[in-house]
């Protein structure tokens, strides 16, 4: 199975229900897809699979994606990965009219594009993720503690942060004006990702997460997007009288 493989449904063009499977729970990457999902109003399958757990090196997964990174989407036969990549797909293929997550007109789908990769190569790349590689509580302990380095990072994202306040400056309710866009889903991952690190964000952004965390999808995209509670066998009658 590969990302090369055409989806059987696209845009309502083919009848029937897609077949959607959503591999990956716990990170601010994976939520993305979940809360798409919700978004447009899809059923779909979890498979709730960690990073760092040794489930994404499995060989059933690893033939599926063999970056073995979580997410991962299978959509029948098709799978892709990278959850700005999910999330884009996600939206050009099932949204609609009253759930759309894609602007129509060229302009507006330019702007959207420019929000998008400005998201992810910028605000989480560059800056929050190299926070996460080198924090002595996140990955420090695989890609070395440099507490410079995240101090360097988090300035940069408080400096990138100014090209986001300046865009809510003018009261505008979503970063697309008053649609609702997949680039408010990558946004918003960052922003809360940036506050669980103590790196300050803009005051205007703060109505606006407001304003995104109302929306039922991202609350039952949250509740997808948590780690299932360990099963705890229960004791064997003797050791729990």
């Amino acid at each position: 199975m590969n990302s090369t493989c055409v989806p059987q449904w696209k845009n309502g063009e083919m009848g029937g229900a897609p077949d959607l499977t959503l591999w990956g729970v716990g990170t601010s990457r994976t939520i993305r897809a979940h809360w798409a999902l919700h978004e447009l109003g899809l059923s779909y399958t979890t498979k709730p699979i960690g990073p760092r757990t040794g489930e994404t090196k499995t060989a059933e997964y690893t033939v599926l994606n063999p970056r073995q990174k979580i997410p991962l989407l299978q959509d029948g036969d098709f799978c892709i990965g990278e959850s700005a990549a999910i999330v884009a797909y996600l939206s050009r293929t099932y949204g609609s009219p009253d759930r759309g997550l894609i602007p129509e007109k060229q302009r507006d789908y330019a702007a959207w594009l420019e929000w998008c990769f400005f998201v992810v190569a910028e605000l989480d790349s560059t800056s929050l993720y190299v926070m996460r590689r080198h924090r002595a509580d996140a990955l420090g302990h695989i890609y070395g503690v440099a507490p410079d380095v995240v101090a360097q990072a988090g300035a940069y994202f408080r400096q990138q942060l100014r090209h986001v306040e300046a865009a809510l400056s003018d009261g505008r309710a979503f970063l697309m004006g008053d649609q609702f866009t997949s680039a408010d889903i990558l946004l918003t991952t960052c922003l809360e990702w940036a506050i669980a690190y103590g790196v300050g964000i803009c005051d205007n952004a703060f109505p606006y997460l407001e304003r995104i965390r109302a929306r039922p999808a991202y609350r039952s995209g949250k509740q997808a997007n948590a780690v299932p509670a360990p099963v705890t066998p229960p004791l064997p009658k003797a050791e729990a009288d």
